[in-house]
């Protein structure tokens, strides 16, 4: 794999060329080839914070632009892609957060709507799982939510303990689990 750093000019191009061909909340389709792209000096951390050489991109309305031209591939890498500029960027762990839980209805009838740190909307159904992954280490949960094509935001503490509250205890394969509901399905949040 042949990678290049990309330099300052290359990215003011792919903002002009997103401001150009940008259409809110469609993901672009375009072909790209992972193994022939630059390395983009771009990186989202744990906490949703978006930076450009190490610099925090404070302009939320940017990092939106650049959240709908963002990709992960099926080896977990991370592009940033256009018809004329493609860069891998660095993630620490999920691109989006959820940071806020709107539940509606109760029961097998809740419907449960996340809204991430870039406004991004998604009601948790059959398209938009929840799961928990845990930290083999220590145990702790992590848990996300699917915002599209294989890009996934992480439930931050506060709103998990939101699902928690809503969850209940389902038997299932003679096993106890707790979870929450949303759109008629029922999501596992942990085994009792």
């Amino acid at each position: 794999m042949t990678t290049q750093q990309s330099n300052p000019v290359d990215l003011e191009k792919l903002i002009e060329k997103l401001a150009e061909d940008a259409i809110p909340g469609a993901a672009p389709q375009w072909d790209f080839n992972p193994d022939e792209c630059s390395v983009f000096d771009m990186s989202i951390s744990r906490d949703g914070t978006w930076r450009y050489q190490g610099s925090i991109i404070g302009r939320k309305r940017m990092c939106k632009l650049f959240s709908t031209i963002l990709r992960r591939t099926d080896d977990g890498r991370f592009f940033l892609i256009t018809p004329t500029e493609q860069g891998e960027i660095s993630v620490e762990d999920a691109p989006f957060v959820a940071v806020e839980v709107l539940p509606t209805g109760e029961g097998r009838e809740q419907t449960l709507t996340f809204r991430t740190n870039l406004d991004h909307m998604v009601v948790a159904d059959a398209a938009h799982p929840i799961r928990v992954a845990e930290n083999p280490s220590n145990g702790e949960p992590s848990p996300y939510v699917l915002i599209r094509e294989n890009l996934e935001a992480l439930i931050l503490r506060p709103q998990f303990y939101q699902l928690v509250e809503l969850a209940e205890e389902i038997e299932t394969d003679g096993h106890t689990v707790f979870g929450v509901w949303s759109a008629g399905i029922f999501f596992e949040l942990g085994t009792i």
